[in-house]
C-alpha cells in the first residue's frame, strides 16, 4: 500500500473538533484577543478593580483572607490534613481507574453526579466524552471534599463558618470547568463551527457591557431592547393620582363592573422598581388582583439622586407609605384599607404598623407581607455585607455621592447566587458570543435603582447590623416600637429557596407579631416564588402548619398544594375586603396626573 494513502482513523468524539478553516480561525482568535485585551484593560481602570464597598476587588480580597485563614486552620492539624489529603487523592485515583476501565469498553457507573438542579452539565458530552466526564467528576469530587472539610472544621464561630461557606461557594463556582474554553464542550464546538467568530463576538459584547455599565460592571442578563415600560411591561391600565418627592401613587382601572368595597395598597421595595408586580400581562400580579374585582393602588418609588440624600427610613414611612395611605383613603372614601408589602417595602410597612399601633391608630383591616423580614437574626448571606468595617466604608461612599448606585447592590445579589446569576451569562455572552435571551424578569432585575444615602445607612445598620426592630429598640417619630402591638390579621408569604429573605428568617419574625398570622411557604425563590401566576401551574405552597417550633417542624405539619398561592390569598383577602360596590374610576377625587406606569418608574 502506498505510504501517502494511509489515513489515520480519527475517533468519532474527536472528529467534531477539527478546524475546517485554520486561516480564518487564527484571524478571528487574534482579533478576539486584541478586542478582549482592550476591554479588560478598560475593566482594570474601572471602580470594579479597586477596593471599595461591594466591588469585586474588595470581595476577592475578603475571600482570600477568609480562605487563607481556613487553610491555616487545616495546616495546624497535620494528622487530619494528611487524612483529608489521602481521602482526596484516593477519590482521584478511583476516578482515574474508572476512566481507564471505561476506555477499555467496560460499563462504569460515575463516582459522583451533579445535583438535579445543576444545569451546568446538561450537555450530553459531559457524560458521553471521557475527557469532559473526567473534568466534571474531578471538579464535583473536589467541591464536595472541600465542603465536607469545612463542615468538619472545629473551632469556627457561626459568623466565621458562614463567611467561609460563602466565599468557598464563590471559589468553586468560578473554577467550574464550564467556565473555561478548553473544558467546556459546548463552547469548544461553537468555536470550531464558527471558526472562532463566537469569541470575537464575545469580545464585542464585553466591550458593550463595559460601555453601558454604571458604577460597577454589569453583565447583560437579557436583551434590553426587547422590553419597554408601557408597551410590553407595566401595561395594566391605570392613572397616577397622587405624587410627592418620594413616590407616585397609581390607581388601576377596574376590570369588573363591581369591586370589593375595601381597596388594597401595594408597597413594593425601593431597591428595585415597582413593575415586578406588573410584568407581562400573563405574569402581572397587579392585573390578576384587579381581574378578581379589587381596587388596586401601588406605590411607585422615585429613583433618588443626591437631592434626596437626607431622606431617612423614617421619611420613607411617614412621607412615603403613610402619605400614600392617606391618599388612598381620601380617593376611596373608606376608613380602613388593606395593605401589602414586598421585601424591604414590607419591612418598612411593618415598621409603620408598629408605629401606628403605638399611637393607637389602625387605618388598616389587614396586611399582606411578601418575603418580608422583621427579625434579621437569620437573614442569611446579606449579613456578611453589613459588618461595621464594610458599613463604615459604604457610609463614606454614600456621603460623598448622596446615594448608593444600584449596581453595587445588584453585585451583592448576584454574588449570592453566582452559579445562576453570573457564570451562565459569562459563558453565553462572552464565550459563546450570543446575546442573552429576552426575559422580562431579568430585564426588571437589571433596571436597578439608587438608594438615598440616609435611608440606606439606617436600613443596613438598624435592621441587618443591630436588629433593633426585633429587639424593641427602634425609634420612629420619637416612639419606641413594639412588634407585639401589631394586632391586625397578617398574611405572610415566604419562599422556600429565598436567598435574600430566607424563609426561616421570615417565619421567625412573624412569631413576634401580636395578631393572627396566616403563614404560607411557597416553592422557588424570592421572585419566582412570588410572581407565580396560576396559569403557569408551577411550584407548590404549604399552609396550615401546626408545629410552630421552627420552620422545618411547621412545614412537616403543613398541607401542600400544587401550583400558585395567589388563589388561596384571594380567598383570604376577600374576607377582609367587605361587600361589592360599583367600580371606581381612578382619580375621581384626587384627579389624574398622568397615565400609568408614570414618569418616576422610567427615570434611570
Amino acid at each position: 500500500m502506498p505510504q501517502d494513502s494511509f489515513k489515520p482513523e480519527i475517533p468519532p468524539f474527536l472528529s467534531r473538533y477539527l478546524i475546517a478553516n485554520p486561516e480564518e480561525f487564527a484571524s478571528n482568535l487574534l482579533r478576539a484577543y486584541e478586542r478582549g485585551s482592550l476591554a479588560l484593560a478598560q475593566l482594570a481602570e474601572r471602580p470594579d478593580a479597586k477596593a471599595g464597598p461591594y466591588t469585586p476587588a474588595s470581595e476577592f480580597s475578603a475571600a482570600t483572607e477568609t480562605l487563607t485563614s481556613l487553610a491555616r486552620t487545616w495546616l495546624s492539624d497535620p494528622v487530619k490534613l494528611s487524612e483529608a489529603q489521602t481521602l482526596l487523592f484516593g477519590q482521584f485515583a478511583n476516578l482515574w481507574n474508572n476512566v481507564l476501565a471505561r476506555a477499555m469498553g467496560m460499563p462504569i457507573a460515575p463516582l459522583i453526579e451533579p445535583a438535579s438542579s445543576d444545569n451546568r452539565f446538561k450537555d450530553p458530552e459531559w457524560s458521553a466524552n471521557p475527557f469532559f466526564d473526567f473534568c466534571k467528576q474531578a471538579y464535583l469530587l473536589a467541591c464536595k471534599w472541600a465542603e465536607d472539610q469545612l463542615a468538619a472544621t472545629p473551632g469556627l464561630d457561626e459568623r466565621a463558618r458562614h463567611r467561609a461557606e460563602f466565599y468557598l461557594r464563590q471559589l468553586t463556582s468560578a473554577y467550574s470547568p464550564t467556565n473555561f474554553l478548553a473544558t467546556n464542550p459546548e463552547v469548544l464546538r461553537e468555536t470550531i463551527e464558527t471558526n472562532g467568530r463566537n469569541l470575537l463576538e464575545g469580545a464585542n459584547l464585553l466591550a458593550e457591557d463595559l460601555r453601558s455599565s454604571g458604577d460597577l460592571m454589569k453583565i447583560s442578563q437579557t436583551d434590553a431592547n426587547a422590553f419597554e415600560l408601557g408597551r410590553n411591561l407595566a401595561t395594566t391600565p391605570g392613572k397616577v393620582v397622587f405624587q410627592n418627592e418620594l413616590l407616585q401613587l397609581i390607581q388601576y382601572v377596574p376590570a369588573t363592573d363591581k369591586v370589593r368595597e375595601r381597596p388594597i395598597l401595594m408597597v413594593p421595595p425601593w431597591i428595585n422598581k415597582y413593575y415586578i408586580l406588573d410584568l407581562t400581562s400573563q405574569k402581572s400580579f397587579i392585573k390578576y388582583v384587579v381581574d378578581q374585582g379589587f381596587t388596586v393602588f401601588v406605590v411607585s418609588w422615585v429613583n433618588p439622586d443626591e437631592k434626596l440624600a437626607e431622606k431617612t427610613f423614617e421619611d420613607y414611612i411617614l412621607e412615603g407609605i403613610l402619605e400614600a395611605v392617606r391618599a388612598v383613603k381620601q380617593e376611596s372614601g373608606v376608613e380602613k384599607i388593606n395593605v401589602l408589602g414586598y421585601c424591604v417595602g414590607g419591612t418598612a410597612l411593618a415598621t409603620g404598623l408598629a408605629y401606628l399601633a403605638q399611637r393607637g391608630e389602625e387605618p388598616f383591616k389587614s396586611c399582606t407581607l411578601l418575603t418580608t423580614q422583621v427579625d434579621f437574626t437569620l437573614a442569611g448571606d446579606l449579613l456578611l455585607f453589613t459588618d461595621d468595617n464594610q458599613l463604615d466604608s459604604l457610609d463614606a461612599l454614600m456621603t460623598e455621592k448622596g446615594f448608593l448606585d444600584g449596581s453595587r447592590m445588584a453585585n451583592v445579589f448576584n454574588m449570592m447566587r453566582p452559579r445562576d446569576l453570573i457564570w451562565p451569562y459569562v459563558i453565553n455572552n462572552y464565550m459563546l458570543g450570543k446575546k442573552p435571551f429576552p426575559f422580562d424578569l431579568l430585564f426588571w432585575n437589571q433596571d436597578s435603582t439608587r438608594m438615598a444615602a440616609a435611608n440606606h445607612k439606617f436600613y443596613l445598620r438598624e435592621f441587618y447590623n443591630e436588629n433593633r426592630l426585633a429587639k424593641g429598640e427602634m425609634d420612629v417619630g420619637g416612639i419606641k416600637l413594639d412588634l407585639g402591638k401589631i394586632k391586625l390579621p397578617i398574611f405572610s408569604v415566604a419562599t422556600r429557596e429565598d436567598h435574600i429573605a430566607p424563609a426561616a428568617s421570615v417565619f421567625r419574625g412573624m412569631q413576634m407579631l401580636g395578631g393572627p398570622v396566616e403563614f404560607v411557604l411557597a416553592g422557588s425563590g424570592h421572585i419566582a416564588g412570588v410572581i407565580n401566576p396560576p396559569s403557569k401551574a408551577k411550584y407548590q405552597f404549604w399552609t396550615k402548619g401546626t408545629n410552630m417550633a421552627n420552620l422545618a417542624d411547621w412545614q412537616a405539619s403543613a398541607s401542600v398544594t400544587p401550583g400558585s398561592w395567589w388563589p388561596y390569598w384571594i380567598e383570604w383577602l376577600s374576607q377582609q375586603s367587605g361587600g361589592w360596590i360599583e367600580a371606581r374610576a381612578p382619580g375621581k377625587k384626587l384627579g389624574v396626573i398622568e397615565d400609568a406606569p408614570g414618569s418616576y418608574v422610567k427615570a434611570s
